[in-house]
């Protein structure tokens, strides 16, 4: 029997098919093939179709199906990673009433701090464990306010996930890991938030049915089994945001277990077992997949803005002609700590872990007799593992315990200098997997159906890739405490 897994992210939709026996992915295809649009009418906002969405999760299944020649009757399940904290409004008809306002819209920053003030920020950081911020209820909440005539037609909103499950099955559901991350969830009471809902005028009816996440969330209807050469009646077994989802595509399961992700941006996802909280808001914390009354897991996420962007930058201003590879064979020449070079990566906007600062990528120390490109190259490297050290210590602050720390290898990881350094200056060893994010959702599908007795079980056959223990954590602890000298500096000067 096969698991299918679909993975609606913000460049394009993935699917993949894994064998339930073996665990192993025997397919995959995405869908388009060139990256998605994001629209933006007015600065700051940022908007996707979730029409196009369904239109591209249906040709992703056709191209994997063509490709692959498998038989996607035998398909038993069906899980679902999405891009987080997205707004989908629809009617009664299930129509879309508007294009969803996705994850990196800003519009609605000012609606959720008057929240944060109104409701108060110990309320809300105790029983939100977030400011109200840019989330998705912050999104509804504008919507209502400056879009009447559509708030008045919605019969239910959703995240990015929950509509391509109400696609599939022609139901519409929720769990408490979507709530929590669109800011809907309150963990003091362990229901919906009540003082949200009255802050915002909105009415409860608007909230989909709660499930929990690894359950049924429907199943295929005929309509769309026969559109797609689908089986009717599939479950779909499994929703999660993508982060989470990240996690628990690495085995990040359990309380001291990070995920880690070095992409366009920098992602440390730890699993807690307190409702943890930062009084500075630089974190945030939502239901893990594994929450549950019994096991309050929560994930506690930072993002780091700056990081495969900065290593772009540099290869398409220093070296455009070499690729990645070749240019993490370069920065291995060069000595640890780039004979003195400091590079701070934060030139992709304000970073949240920075109280909201923008402080832009600065490379300082240069000496233009001694440092070449590959002193450049190693110090961007360095630069950007020391900020994923300072948002490590960030969690450790809030009382976070790192047993182990995980990655996928691909981007940033996939250079031995990086993961080597990352190792040293977090002084955590790192586990390297190949990880996918519609494989994670599979294999949650398979958890979710039942076909795996545990999520013990369903990672049994996970193979560690390569993996780094701490060797110059000495030599490098020295350079961290001038890298966050030198931040410190201009952190000081945004004052």
């Amino acid at each position: 029997m096969y698991l299918l897994g679909i993975d609606i992210g913000t460049s394009s939709i993935k699917v993949s098919i894994i064998d339930a026996a073996s665990h192993e992915c025997i397919a995959a295809a995405h869908y388009p093939e060139t990256e998605a649009k994001i629209k933006s009418s007015q600065p700051g906002w940022a908007e996707q179709s979730p029409v196009d969405w369904w239109e591209n999760t249906q040709s992703a299944i056709r191209k994997l199906k063509e490709s692959a020649g498998i038989n996607l009757q035998e398909i038993a399940a069906i899980g679902i990673a999405y891009q987080m904290h997205g707004l989908v409004l629809v009617d009664e008809h299930q129509n879309v009433l508007r294009d969803s306002i996705i994850w990196c819209d800003s519009r609605a920053v000012k609606i959720g701090e008057k929240a944060f003030e109104a409701i108060g920020r110990e309320k809300c950081l105790h029983n939100l464990l977030n400011s109200p911020g840019n989330f998705t209820a912050s999104k509804l909440a504008w919507v209502k306010e400056n879009e009447p005539q559509i708030y008045q037609k919605i019969h239910k909103m959703m995240l990015p996930g929950d509509f391509i499950a109400m696609k599939l099955t022609g139901d519409i559901s929720t769990s408490i890991p979507a709530l929590s991350e669109g800011i809907f969830w309150d963990f003091g009471t362990n229901d919906l938030s009540k003082e949200l809902l009255v802050h915002y005028q909105i009415e409860q009816s608007l909230i989909p049915e709660i499930k929990p996440l690894f359950s049924v969330h429907g199943t295929v209807k005929a309509s769309v089994a026969a559109l797609l050469g689908l089986r009717e009646g599939i479950p779909v077994s499994y929703k999660s945001g993508d982060q989470p989802n990240n996690a628990l595509s690495l085995n990040v399961l359990k309380p001291g277990e990070i995920a880690a992700t070095a992409g366009t941006s920098g992602v440390i996802y730890g699993v807690s077992n307190t409702l943890t909280y930062d009084e500075q808001s630089r974190v945030n914390t939502f239901a893990h997949v594994t929450y549950s009354n019994k096991t309050p897991h929560t994930g506690v996420l930072l993002c780091i803005n700056g990081t495969g962007s900065m290593y772009r930058w540099a290869r398409h201003n220093f070296a455009p002609d070499l690729s990645y590879a070749a240019i993490n064979q370069l920065s291995a020449t060069a000595p640890i700590g780039s004979k003195g070079l400091t590079v701070l990566p934060f030139g992709n906007g304000a970073e949240r872990m920075l109280g909201n600062k923008f402080t832009g990528a600065q490379i300082k120390g240069i000496d233009v007799n001694l440092h070449t490109r590959a002193d450049i190259f190693r110090a961007v490297q360095e630069g950007i593992a020391c900020a994923f050290r300072y948002g490590l210590d960030i969690l450790r602050e809030n009382g976070m315990q790192v047993n182990v720390i995980r990655a996928g290898s691909a981007n940033l990881f996939l250079s031995d200098v990086f993961a080597q350094t990352f190792v040293d200056l977090t002084g955590i060893s790192l586990e390297l997997y190949q990880n996918d994010g519609s494989v994670g959702a599979a294999i949650g599908a398979g958890i979710g159906a039942g076909m795996f007795s545990s999520a013990e079980e369903a990672f049994s056959k996970h193979q560690i890739v390569k993996q780094f223990q701490p060797k110059h954590s000495e030599a490098y602890e020295g350079i961290y405490q001038q890298w966050k000298k030198t931040l410190q500096i201009e952190l000081n000067n945004q004052n």
